[in-house]
């Protein structure tokens, strides 16, 4: 007597609610972030950060915590790696912790800020 082990084929709608699963798990490791008084739009290897201004703004993005420590006129304090830097609008990007900062823009409402990894580092 043979034992023959039935396989059976995934329904269509199988296949479509493991690639559902699969798609909403890839974009939840993609974001890995999270923000308070900030929004966050990230890629790969880069973010760009705007934070509210008059609140107390963090985001969490690539593995590390950026603060927005405080504002005056187009200047920027942040804390990003745990290193506060100043920050200029127009300025080239500093390097802290193997990540590249630079401001993008400072308005009455918002601070925009982009922290990319280092390609070097």
């Amino acid at each position: 007597m043979t034992n023959r082990r039935a396989t059976f084929a995934p329904t269509p709608a199988r296949r479509a609610a493991g690639l559902l699963a699969g798609l909403a798990l890839g974009a939840a490791l993609l974001a890995g972030c999270s923000s308070n008084g900030a929004d966050t739009d990230c890629g790969l290897d880069a973010c760009t950060i705007t934070f509210d201004r008059g609140v107390d703004a963090s985001a969490t993005i690539l593995g590390i915590e950026a603060k927005l420590i405080g504002t005056q006129d187009d200047q920027v304090t942040v804390e990003v790696a745990g290193e506060q830097l100043s920050l200029t609008t127009g300025q080239q990007a500093t390097e802290v912790g193997g990540f590249q900062v630079s401001l993008d823009s400072v308005t009455d409402q918002n601070v925009v800020l982009r922290v990319a990894r280092n390609p070097n580092g």
